[in-house]
């Protein structure tokens, strides 16, 4: 038995045999992998609920001794520098006071139809229907829903305006009063409970690179979209137009925080979060160049229609062109300084039927060198003198009339809208 020979296999059945001993390896394998997988997520799940377990123990047993573990929540971002930080409040501090204004209007429906025998397509009115046709910014300055904006936001008299607010809400608005003047607009809407409102600044004191914030609606779009900038320039003279309007602006800010359209009217903030400015125009012809009216313009509107209902201002009545050495040597004139009384530039008469001037006794030709003692330059022009003056105020001009300087009196009279 000992020398009895072992089975012989041979070659093709060791074959079979290697082959169907593989399959029952790989389910083996593959078994004791899902075996060990299942055990990690118990091991894995086992862990973080003992170790919540521990760590709560640890919590409340380091609670007992007053001793206080870090906190694993994601801490709220940090303003990296003191300038960001007053921007970031400023924005969350005013943006609910700042409003969207929608202008709507009536518009006729036109239709296209054809006459036999003519194939030529002719067009008919059918009836009209309101469509948005722009809008602006403006913000909230009393609390029971009184605006300020710009005029050309709310110049036309025949369309109807929305205020949308930063919470979402939407307002009728009425217009209570357009300053003549300037291109500044109050405007008003209801609600049972008192709106946030701004801070008023003081627009005397401005120093060019003193940083600024400007938040109204992009495009009629993108409602109290912020930029932030410098002032750039004070105490510069722009012609603005839009709307078929064109309007000399005097004495405005200048900033490169981005003024699109859309943010007209809406507020000029220092860091402080005061309103120093009322954003209006922008310059198409440059990058990040905008124009602002000085708050301190606003603040004798904002009381007037408070009082009286209406803005009104002082009233010369003359047609004007300011002196320079420029225009002297154009008009070959006595003085490189002054207000020559000239017509033209979109004026009726160079002297209004019925107004102070006439009254007065002044004339086309004559150059008004003093208004009350104070010398009129390129700087300190006759409207910039004017309007801190009320209507009803007695004044005495110096003028130069056929080379002789003559004092002229005259009782301001009133311009309203």
């Amino acid at each position: 038995m000992l020398n009895q020979e072992l089975p012989k296999i041979s070659a093709s059945e060791e074959k079979e045999t290697l082959t169907e001993s593989r399959p029952q390896k790989r389910r083996i394998f593959r078994f004791l992998i899902l075996v060990i997988l299942i055990a990690s997520i118990f091991g894995f799940l086992a862990g973080i609920i003992s170790g919540s377990y521990f760590y709560s123990e640890i919590k409340d047993y380091l609670k007992k001794l007053n001793i206080k573990l870090p906190e694993t929540q994601v801490s709220p971002y940090t303003p990296q520098t003191s300038q960001e930080e007053a921007t970031i409040k400023v924005v969350k501090d005013v943006s609910p006071a700042v409003v969207s204004i929608i202008i709507t209007k009536d518009l006729p429906i036109f239709e296209e139809y054809y006459e036999w025998p003519f194939l030529i397509p002719q067009y008919r009115e059918k009836g009209v229907e309101k469509k948005e046709i722009g809008g602006g910014s403006g913000f909230i300055i009393s609390e029971d829903g009184m605006i300020l904006t710009n005029k050309h936001v709310v110049e036309d008299q025949e369309a109807d305006y929305t205020v949308l607010t930063n919470d979402g809400r939407k307002f009728s608005a009425k217009v209570l009063a357009r300053d003549p003047g300037q291109d500044l607009a109050i405007i008003k809407i209801e609600d049972k409970n008192p709106f946030p409102v701004v801070k008023l600044g003081d627009s005397e004191n401005l120093q060019i690179g003193q940083t600024v914030i400007a938040i109204g609606n992009v495009l009629g779009e993108f409602r109290n979209s912020v930029s932030a900038g410098v002032i750039s320039g004070l105490g510069r003279t722009i012609t603005a137009s839009g709307g078929g309007l064109v309007e000399t602006l005097e004495d405005v800010i200048q900033t490169d925080a981005a003024i699109n359209r859309g943010n007209s009217g809406g507020p000029l903030l220092n860091l402080k979060g005061e309103v120093i400015g009322i954003n209006t125009a922008m310059a198409y012809e440059a990058e990040n160049i905008g124009f602002a009216i000085p708050i301190n313009k606003a603040k004798k509107d904002i009381e007037q229609v408070e009082k009286i209902g209406k803005i009104v201002y002082p009233f010369l009545g003359v047609c004007w062109t300011g002196i320079n050495e420029e225009v002297q040597k154009e008009l070959n004139l006595p003085v490189s300084e002054g207000a020559l009384i000239k017509s033209g530039q979109g004026c009726e008469a160079a002297i209004y039927p019925g107004s102070a001037a006439q009254k007065a006794g002044l004339r086309e030709g004559d150059i008004i060198l003093e208004f009350n003692n104070e010398k009129i330059t390129s700087e300190n022009s006759l409207g910039k003198i004017i309007v801190k003056y009320n209507p009803g105020d007695k004044i005495t001009l110096k003028i130069l009339r056929d080379g002789k300087e003559k004092i002229i009196e005259a009782t301001l009279g009133e311009r309203s809208e």
